[in-house]
Parts: C-alpha cells; structure tokens; sequence
C-alpha cells in the first residue's frame, strides 16, 4: 500500500499550488515522513498550509500544519 500527503490550504480543503509537482507515493510512512521533514519549507512558501498522511485510503494522522509560528 502506498503513502500519499494530502496538500491543504488552512481550512483544510485539498490544495495543488502552481509549480509543485504532484504528491507523490512512498513505499513506508518511514519514507513519507522523511519527505515532509525535508521539504515542509518549500511547501508552506509554495502555499500548503497543512498536510495529512494516507496509507491508500485511511486516514494515519492529520492534518498537521507546516508553520512553525
């Protein structure tokens, strides 16, 4: 089963800001969460506010947001 991120604007609806690639699928969630520890600054400069993570289609946590503020 693969690992996806939802990409969300603050009110939680799904969001695809101009010039992000799509999300993309991860082999683990060891893998997905690496990917959000790595690139959460560019996506929240981008415009995602929030991510969530899936394992196909079940919900594992989220929404968590990207501001450290």
């Amino acid at each position: 089963m693969a690992w996806t991120w939802r990409y969300e604007a603050p009110d939680g609806t799904t969001t695809a800001p101009d010039g992000l690639p799509a999300p993309e699928a991860f082999p683990s969630q060891s893998d997905a969460e690496s990917f959000i520890g790595e690139t959460w600054r560019e996506l929240l400069e981008a415009g995602v506010q929030q991510v969530t993570l899936f394992e196909g289609d079940r919900k594992v946590y989220g929404p968590m947001g990207l501001d450290t503020a």
